[in-house]
């Protein structure tokens, strides 16, 4: 059994019922959620000019494998109504597959540890709430989240009950 670490974002529709329909999605594919983060608003990063994000991350168990697990992700993003138009623009789903058993994977589509992890707040701070001792490049995601600037952050609640 794999234990994953994913991370969901949108900003477009009803982005928390779309989260909850992305984790019985995944569930059906095989994951088995182990932890939720809360759900956080945050502002937009890479394209700036758009709509604040609702965030949050779950911790899965899966016989995936991480390839397997990314298409999965893909998959449900699309069905969801994922359409990508625009790199780091709106949109009504995203699911990061950030780390999977602290592996070091570097193919074509898939990069493991995701590259960006150590940059973001909006993917620290929840992966903190659920993975605080998960080693990342020799760093715990707790340490990581403890030394990022966390501006324009704000938790909204329980993943469940928004």
């Amino acid at each position: 059994m794999a234990d994953a670490l994913i991370g969901l974002g949108g900003n477009l529709g009803d982005v928390a019922t779309t989260f909850r329909a992305a984790l019985l999605r995944l569930e059906a594919g095989g994951c088995r959620i182990v932890a939720k983060s809360s759900l956080w608003r945050t502002p937009p990063w890479g394209v700036t000019d758009q709509p604040a994000f609702l965030n949050a991350c779950v911790r899965v168990e899966t016989e995936l494998a991480p390839r397997a697990l990314l298409d999965l992700c893909l998959e449900t993003e699309t069905a969801l109504g994922r359409i990508r138009l625009e790199k780091w623009g709106p949109r009504a789903i995203d699911l990061d597959l950030l780390d999977v058993d602290g592996l070091t994977v570097d193919e074509p589509g898939l990069t493991l540890p995701h590259p960006y992890l150590g940059e973001r707040a909006f993917v620290l701070v929840p992966l903190a709430e659920i993975a605080p001792e998960r080693r990342i490049a020799g760093r715990s995601v707790a340490e990581m989240a403890e030394a990022i600037e966390r501006g324009g952050l704000e938790r909204i609640g329980p993943f469940d009950a928004v």
